[in-house]
């Protein structure tokens, strides 16, 4: 019997999430939530919007997981911290991994991750709790992403890394083999990553050529 769902959001992530627990999880999603101040509408992809704030009244914690379909705005803190409020909401947290992943960590993955298709992740890696992994990436062996953190697509993460939590790592990044990404880093898209990143770091590429990378540091955030 597949369990009623909540997806806290009502924007793409939201739909997109709406889209991959109804066609390939065994959750069924009963109802979206969103704070009372951000309310727009009564329904959302046919489904019930709830003020967050009664979300626990109309959808008992017992009976409903909740997961957190939210972007990366903050550098992940507003998905953070709704993801923190459902917890000690009672709600069970839910994730989603595709069946199209290659998955060979023995499930070492937490909760109200969002893990789509085609993304390989290696023997050894270890994935903390609310990481959102778009499609396409490769994450190395032994590697290590640390709670509330992005990868966009196509990104390159190679062996024994470790990604601290809250950071953003753009679409096409590279990150080589035993660097460490401190806590709150911005990688941005077509980044090469050559060494460690300081703690709130913003890194891109300068100018229009890849040969032009290694990526430079901007400013801290």
């Amino acid at each position: 019997m597949q369990k009623p769902l909540i997806l806290f959001g009502t924007d793409d992530t939201a739909e997109l999430a709406h889209f991959y627990f109804t066609t390939d999880s065994a959750y069924d999603v009963a109802a979206f939530t969103v704070d009372r101040a951000y309310m727009t509408a009564d329904t959302f992809c046919d489904r019930p919007v709830v003020a967050f704030e009664d979300l626990a009244a109309e959808y008992a914690p017992a009976d409903h997981a909740l997961f957190v379909a939210m972007g990366y705005s903050g550098l992940n803190a507003h998905r953070k911290d709704k993801y923190l409020a459902a917890k000690s909401a009672g709600y069970d947290i839910a994730g989603y991994v595709s069946s199209r992943a290659t998955v060979l960590n023995d499930g070492k993955i937490g909760e109200n991750c969002f893990i789509l298709e085609d993304n390989t992740i290696q023997p050894g890696v270890r994935i903390g709790n609310n990481v959102t992994l778009w499609s396409g990436n490769h994450i190395g062996h032994h590697s290590v992403i640390g709670d509330h953190c992005f990868i966009a697509s196509h990104v390159v993460v190679s062996g024994r890394v470790t990604i601290e939590e809250q950071c953003f790592i753009g679409v096409n990044a590279t990150l080589r083999d035993h660097i460490t990404i401190g806590a709150r880093c911005l990688i941005g898209a077509g980044a090469l990553i050559l060494a460690d990143a300081e703690p709130e770091g913003a890194f891109v590429v300068k100018g229009t050529e890849r040969a032009r990378v290694p990526s430079t540091r901007l400013r801290k955030i």
